[in-house]
């Protein structure tokens, strides 16, 4: 069996859903066994978002919004050129939605109260409603399809807005709803993002919501892989509007596609990853527009020890400095700035500390410098007075380069590389981090030399 997902460019309009519907019927003709996960057409779930919010502002635009998505749907149903009758029963079924949505709306609108899980049920409306399209495609072609709402088993927790799945509860369920339909030739058209809690209360799956869906059920039904077409030829060695020579990967190890994403690549978010992780399923990400190109394969382990597979690069960040000839050999300085840190709920990105304990430095979102700094200096005032600590303070506008590749810091010279290249464009490092892991460099550089320090190394190894 095989999962494959489908993202809202590759659903956009009319026209792009029956290319999708041409890429699942001769996908279909070599592996009969498929399930297929779609996101609502590109824009839609941003526009459901603006409208939930304007109703809760009592802005009466929502009801435009609301026309305005409406009308997008109705007009691709129109140039689908569907059969009169299916056409007929999708227009229902669609209009069904459309009435739900402004109901829901109303009575926000009345109260000026959004819940939460009414704002993850109106945002998830734009798959259900991508979904019963496709599958209406599909079944004008000849292929028995089925739009399924993955709320009915899709089971999470009540983090709403980005909910984590339980998984053994989700497969149970996902088995005994998808199983016999593909047993019986059908191909299920799964609502992606959406999912609900056992009391059925309605969530949302957060960044990539779409892609973690198709890696649950490619967990739940122990799929032989997972195929997330997107608008891309695969995973990027750079970010190719930085580096126009950027190339394809081929392939990528589990960890090495996490690195990548945790460091700013446009890859599948690191959550996506794990249900496939647990049963070491292979990941495939495909163009829906180029779909002869070969794409890129995530698999279990990597290969190529030493090989630079990447570079990443994050900007908006500060570099943040604790600092102070008072803090050698003093056991918990660090655990007491990172806790400081904590509580204020902020992500630290990278950490380096010198090796004489005289300074922690940390890269964290520019936005949050300004709070970390004053908790930091609240936190360690006494040692300040003391002048243990001689000076906390934030780097802004500075940026994260991430290399990423298994195994560079046992193969000798890449690091060699990496600054050499650097130090040909007279550029200046500002910090270093390399775990144990061996999976990446990161560097710190200066905002404004970041783009074309990322050009460099990529050069370095991809020449």
């Amino acid at each position: 069996m095989r999962v494959m997902k489908f993202g809202g460019t590759s659903v956009g309009d009319a026209a792009r859903l029956r290319h999708v519907a041409d890429l699942i019927a001769g996908q279909r003709a070599a592996h009969p066994q498929l399930v297929v996960v779609v996101s609502a057409m590109a824009g839609v779930t941003d526009a459901l978002i603006r409208m939930s919010q304007q109703a809760r502002e009592g802005n009466p635009e929502w009801r435009q919004t609301l026309a305005d998505l409406r009308e997008r749907h109705r007009e691709a149903v129109d140039e689908l050129e569907l059969p009169e009758e299916e056409a007929r029963a999708l227009c229902e079924e669609l209009e069904q939605g459309f009435g739900r949505a402004e109901q829901l709306a109303q009575a926000v609108a009345a109260l000026r109260e959004l819940s939460p899980s009414i704002a993850d049920l109106l945002a998830g409306m734009g798959e259900r409603w991508s979904a019963r399209m496709l599958a209406a495609v599909l079944r004008a072609r000849g292929i028995p399809a089925r739009a399924v709402d993955a709320d009915a088993f899709l089971i999470t927790d009540d983090h709403f807005g980005e909910a984590s799945p339980n998984l053994e509860e989700t497969r149970a369920r996902a088995r005994a709803a998808l199983l016999p339909l593909v047993e019986a030739g059908v191909v299920p058209v799964v609502t992606g993002f959406i999912g609900a809690t056992p009391e059925g209360r309605p969530t949302t799956l957060g960044r990539g919501g779409s892609d973690f869906s198709a890696t649950i059920l490619g967990y739940a039904l122990d799929a032989e892989s997972v195929w997330i077409w997107t608008d891309v030829n695969g995973v990027m060695s750079a970010d190719p509007k930085i580096v126009p020579e950027a190339r394809t990967i081929p392939e990528l190890s589990y960890i090495e596609a996490a690195e990548m994403a945790y460091f700013g690549a446009k890859v599948l978010h690191p959550r996506t990853l794990l249900p496939c992780i647990d049963r070491r399923i292979p990941v495939r990400i495909l163009n829906t527009f180029h779909p002869q190109h070969p794409g890129t394969w995530i698999v279990p382990e990597p290969r190529g020890n030493g090989q630079v597979k990447a570079v990443t690069l994050i900007k908006n960040m500060s570099l943040i400095t604790v600092e102070g000839r008072g803090m050698l050999g003093v056991p918990g300085v660090a655990a007491r700035a990172f806790a400081a840190v904590a509580e204020l709920g902020v992500s630290i990105l990278m950490i380096s500390q010198s090796s004489s304990e005289q300074n922690i430095c940390f890269v964290i979102p520019s936005p949050a410098a300004a709070r970390v700094v004053r908790a930091l200096r609240s936190a360690f005032e006494r040692e300040m007075a003391r002048r243990d600590i001689e000076d906390i303070w934030a780097m802004d506008r500075v940026a994260i380069i991430a290399v990423v590749g298994a195994g560079l810091r046992a193969t000798p010279g890449i690091a060699a590389r990496v600054f050499s290249a650097l130090g040909a464009g007279r550029i200046n490092v500002l910090s270093i981090a390399q775990g144990s892991s061996e999976y990446n460099l990161s560097l710190v550089v200066a905002e404004s030399d970041a783009e074309e320090a990322v050009r460099r190394i990529h050069a370095a190894f991809y020449t």
